[in-house]
């Protein structure tokens, strides 16, 4: 298996729930991140998710032609020829972080095209796709959730929602840390009223508990996972208590306690604890970009540094071309792009678990 079929996602995120760890999601941004990213799954005997944000599928049109939805299929496109070069693992490919003012030319356009391709009995492109709706009030959120939901059933793909705000910045979409950043048992329940607790579609949630975009280093990011047990207990709760009626049967093979298939973003700066402590409360999917793109760049800068009378062409010289050859640096920033995938696998659990 290479790239997830829309039954072999719905089986892995189950696995994960059931297994108590989750998949590390990946952003890319160009060939080489993605080759690196499929690498490091491979290494690692994980399956998982890799991932382009607004940015970044535009980012893969080119940057001449910026265009979305041309570099989202581009992407997924190159994903699928060279995922079959992997068959021990399984990928599913996610569209991430998309804000109101790119529905209309990013994620509507993908579901619309994804839903053809489901009536001429094709899988669709992507498994997945986010809604990010924290910067509008909760109840426009779950307006958009709603309608979002129905679609990604006719498309068979997997909605992926953020409830609260995720502070710091990514691709220019940005909120301030402070109390915002904390998400509420209440807002659970109000989440599951509207969209149910999978019998209406299958949905991630990705409830805020402190989580911050960007790099920074421990103990300046305030966490607090137990944040997201509350939300789980509430909800479970209330679908057997009758406050969510027609819930409770829906969570019939759900972990105990466990109603949401939670999403972890903002990782950076978090302890090894803090990230097992979210992943046991049921998180299947956690946000890798930061340190990947460290990790890339990092190889990077250390191939130019060593190699600085080589790359360049100083005091009359004329380099070296095999320094200079972007072979030569992108198979370092690949490989070291790729441990830092294996590294998540680990600690989030997945490594070694790929489905057969």
């Amino acid at each position: 298996m290479t790239i997830a079929t829309p039954e072999r996602y719905a089986e892995m995120l189950d696995a994960a729930r059931r297994g108590g760890y989750a998949y590390p999601a990946i952003n890319v941004t160009s060939t080489q991140t993605l080759n690196a990213a499929l690498q490091g799954f491979a290494e690692a005997e994980s399956d998982g998710i890799i991932q382009v944000s607004v940015g970044g599928s535009a980012y893969f049109s080119g940057q001449s032609v910026n265009d979305r939805v041309v570099g989202s299929l581009a992407f997924a496109a190159f994903a699928h020829e060279v995922a079959a070069r992997y068959p021990g693992i399984t990928v599913a490919l996610h569209t991430d972080h998309c804000a109101k003012q790119y529905l209309d030319e990013w994620v509507r356009p993908l579901l619309a095209h994804e839903a053809e391709q489901v009536s001429r009995g094709e899988e669709p492109t992507f498994q997945s796709h986010m809604w990010d709706g924290s910067t509008v009030p909760l109840k426009e959120n779950l307006d958009i959730a709603e309608e979002l939901l129905e679609k990604s059933v006719k498309a068979h793909t997997v909605l992926e929602i953020e409830i609260g705000a995720v502070g710091g910045e990514e691709d220019g979409h940005s909120a301030e840390i402070n109390e915002k950043l904390y998400s509420t048992p209440a807002d659970g329940v109000r989440v599951a009223e509207r969209l149910g607790l999978g019998e209406r579609g299958r949905y991630m949630a990705a409830f805020t508990f402190g989580n911050v975009h960007g790099a920074y280093k421990p103990g300046v990011v305030q966490l607090r996972p137990k944040l997201l047990r509350d939300i789980q207990t509430e909800v479970w709760n209330a679908a057997h208590d009758g406050r969510l009626a027609g819930s409770a049967n829906a969570l019939r093979n759900a972990p105990e306690g466990k109603p949401f298939p939670l999403v972890f973003h903002g990782g950076s700066g978090s302890t090894p604890a803090e990230i097992a402590e979210a992943v046991s409360y049921g998180v299947v999917k956690m946000n890798i970009d930061t340190d990947t793109q460290y990790a890339f760049s990092r190889a990077i800068a250390g191939h130019m540094f060593r190699n600085y009378d080589a790359v360049l062409k100083i005091d009359g010289e004329v380099g070296n071309k095999k320094m200079y050859d972007p072979r030569s640096w992108g198979r370092e920033a690949e490989t070291a792009m790729a441990a830092r995938v294996v590294e998540a696998c680990q600690q989030l659990g997945s490594a070694g678990r790929a489905l057969k």
